[in-house]
This record gives structure tokens, sequence and C-alpha cells, in this order.
């Protein structure tokens, strides 16, 4: 293998790697039966807050990854939607549009976040 063609491998894992291990994260979640707290309406919203922040880590590596803005938010949105239609396979959990809402916004906050940060570097 050219020594090119090795940094370009390398490159490629290196962008494509994290967003792979955090997309297999949130699919672990999502394959748990019940994620509830007993908290009551606290359990909402921590599961809700869940759901943006795991979104818009995929999002800023997508960002990292594809170099676009819009890809990544178009690759998060169907990673969210698959997400939920995933959840209506495991006994105890079920797939909601919201969700996914809350998902693509959660992604779009870190896709803005990746973006602007790499401006600033």
């Amino acid at each position: 293998m050219s020594t090119q063609a090795t940094t370009t491998t390398r490159a490629a894992l290196s962008a494509w790697l994290p967003v792979v291990a955090w997309a297999a994260v949130i699919f672990a979640f999502s394959a748990v039966p019940s994620l509830g707290t007993g908290l009551g309406t606290w359990d909402l919203v921590l599961r809700k807050l869940a759901h943006f922040t795991e979104y818009a880590i995929l999002g800023a590596l997508l960002a990292r990854a594809t170099r676009r803005s819009w890809v990544a938010l178009v690759l998060a949105a169907l990673y969210a939607a698959s997400d939920e239609v995933h959840q209506t396979f495991v006994e105890g959990r079920h797939g909601a549009v919201r969700d996914v809402a809350i998902d693509t916004v959660g992604a779009l906050v870190g896709v803005f976040a990746w973006t602007r940060w790499r401006r600033r570097a």
C-alpha cells in the first residue's frame, strides 16, 4: 500500500470511527427495554435532554467527518428516524416522531457548535 493510500485510510478512519462508535452507543441505549428512573416528570425531562445531547454529539462528529453542515444534519436526522424505528422492536419502548425532532434539533446544535469551533481554530 502506498504512503498516500495509507494516509488517506488513516484520515478516513480518524474521521469516521468516532461517528460509528457513537452511533453504536446510541443504538445500545435504544436497545435497553426501559430507561426510566422513576422520577416522574423529571424522568421525562432527563430522557429528552439525553436525546438532545446524544444527537448534539453525533451532529458534531458528523460535521467533523463530512465537512458539510447540511450533510451532517441530514445524516443525523436519518439516523434519528432509524433509531426510533429500531425502538419499536424493543419491548417496553416505542418510536416517536417527537423524539426525531428533538434529536434533529440536538444534531443542529452540535453541527453549529462544531462549525463555529472550527472557524475559530
